[in-house]
């Protein structure tokens, strides 16, 4: 597994907490994250309360958080983490990738979205981009999620969108998408420097934490279709 997409030797470790219902499924994780030279487990979480403390005590970078858990589910216990303002970043792991809950996650705050089911490379990918501040979220999500669970209202776009600039707006129907900053540099003939300025207006003007945030008000405003590419 990938010495490829490594930083480089003596940079800080990326600390992060596992919370799910299963010990052999955090075991795996463990195992997998572990084998990575710039990764480590600082602790393990078997329901969203325990997830909650854990994350108090510690102040892992990411914590990985199941979903479906006893006591406090996993999307209960991102809200209260993002509500603390506190400074771990969570990405949620599920196995179902068209679970309404997954939606209700990125209400709560998470920062990336993966499934269980994916490749153990995506799985480091992944921690690694959260903890870099970025957001992720997996393709087949932005998807068929979207498709199933955020419906087109009647009408225009919410007034939200209202004070986005025509470019913005285009902007963020390419990220709603899935696109990465480069992909919507691609399609709109830009620089991704440039991308990643409208991105940050927009976040500010929508008053939204990250890039997986914009995902709700642009489908639920119409801006985006489910089912559109």
């Amino acid at each position: 597994m990938g010495a490829a997409g490594r930083p480089a030797s003596g940079v800080d470790m990326i600390r992060v907490a596992l919370a799910d219902d299963q010990e052999l499924v955090r075991t795996g994780f463990r195992m997998i994250l572990e084998s990575e030279v710039d990764i480590t487990v600082v602790g393990e979480a078997a329901d969203g309360a325990q997830a909650l403390e854990l994350v108090r005590h510690e102040c892992p970078d990411v914590v990985l958080m199941d979903v479906r858990m006893p006591v406090l589910d996993g999307i209960a216990a991102t809200a209260r983490i993002v509500a603390a303002a506190l400074p771990t970043r969570v990405l949620v792991l599920t196995t179902f990738d068209l679970d309404e809950v997954v939606f209700e996650a990125l209400r709560s705050g998470a920062a990336g979205f993966l499934l269980k089911t994916g490749p153990a490379d995506d799985l480091v990918r992944a921690v690694r981009v959260v903890a870099a501040g970025e957001s992720l979220l997996s393709p087949s999500v932005t998807r068929r999620l979207v498709e199933e669970f955020a419906r087109r209202p009647s009408g225009a776009p919410s007034a939200s969108l209202n004070d986005l600039t025509p470019r913005e707006l285009e902007v963020l129907q390419l990220l709603a998408q899935g696109l990465s900053n480069a992909e919507i540099a691609a399609e709109l003939f830009v620089e991704a420097s440039t991308v990643k300025s409208h991105v940050a207006s927009i976040l500010a003007k929508l008053g939204l934490r990250d890039r997986v945030q914009a995902v709700v008000p642009a489908y639920e405003s119409g801006l985006v279709i489910a089912g559109s590419s």
